[in-house]
């Protein structure tokens, strides 16, 4: 069983398709895009972490369809975009504003809102953050998990640190 982060879906947000220049040509498009790219990667008895801002616009019934439809064991840290009908969905396996956990022998800080510190930042703890679709420059040990940074997708932690991976500089040619 995998663990899987992603943030800010905004699902039935119009916004997300211009200010983020999303790849689909509709809004109907695009929630059926994020769909099927979650579906593709998270099995249903995967873990799957929503660092928040889940839908935007829909109905909190076509919200719970929405969610109702993702795989994953899914808990929700809470955007600033989630009303209360998300926050009330019985998919959740949890709602909370912050979380610690461990993964793959790493301390992860779970917040929507990236921190300038955190606790355990001097023992190695990374923060796992949306809210910024990838505006913010990279700091040391702080990683953006939103959709618009990982190809409208959710991501494993192994792919997220190797985002920041440096490359080898090319060989010089003959």
């Amino acid at each position: 069983m995998a663990v899987w982060f992603t943030s800010d879906t905004h699902f039935g947000d119009r916004r997300a398709l211009n200010i983020d220049r999303r790849p689909y040509p509709d809004l109907a498009a695009h929630d059926a895009g994020l769909i099927a790219n979650w579906n593709e990667r998270v099995a249903p008895e995967d873990t799957i972490w929503h660092l928040g801002d889940v839908a935007v616009g829909p109905s909190d019934a076509r919200i719970a369809d929405i969610v109702g439809a993702l795989n994953g064991v899914k808990h929700l840290i809470v955007g600033n975009n989630d009303g209360p009908g998300t926050l009330a969905l019985r998919d959740w396996a949890s709602v909370g504003h912050y979380a610690e956990i461990d993964v793959e022998g790493r301390r992860l800080v779970l917040c929507h809102y990236a921190f300038r510190t955190w606790n355990g930042i001097g023992r190695g703890a990374l923060n796992l953050h949306g809210h910024s679709h990838g505006k913010l420059a990279p700091a040391p040990r702080q990683y953006d998990v939103g959709v618009d940074v990982h190809a409208c997708a959710p991501v494993r932690l192994d792919r997220i640190l190797a985002s920041r991976r440096r490359k080898k500089p090319a060989e010089p040619s003959p």
